[in-house]
């Protein structure tokens, strides 16, 4: 089975490349820690990260890297 992953730690026993169980053990571990995996960082641009992969790194992260010009999510996906 080919697995996609972005993360570049094939070294890491959770990458998809190293069993045969896809993404849920990285995002198990990750849900359980309170982070956020590498692809979700690697989604919106790659560079420098934040020290850490916790939610509020993320937020941070994404609003250095998106600002105010992000694209806005149509309407009906708006939460009320």
């Amino acid at each position: 089975m080919s697995h996609f992953c972005s993360c570049a730690d094939t070294a890491c026993p959770l990458h998809p490349k190293n069993h045969d169980k896809g993404c849920t053990p990285c995002v198990s571990k990750n849900l359980k820690e309170g982070e956020i995996p590498s692809c979700f960082f690697n989604a919106i641009g790659g560079g420098d990260r934040p020290a850490g992969y916790s939610y509020r790194h993320f937020a941070g992260f994404v609003a250095e890297r998106l600002g105010p010009e992000a694209p806005k999510a149509p309407e009906e996906e708006k939460t009320p």
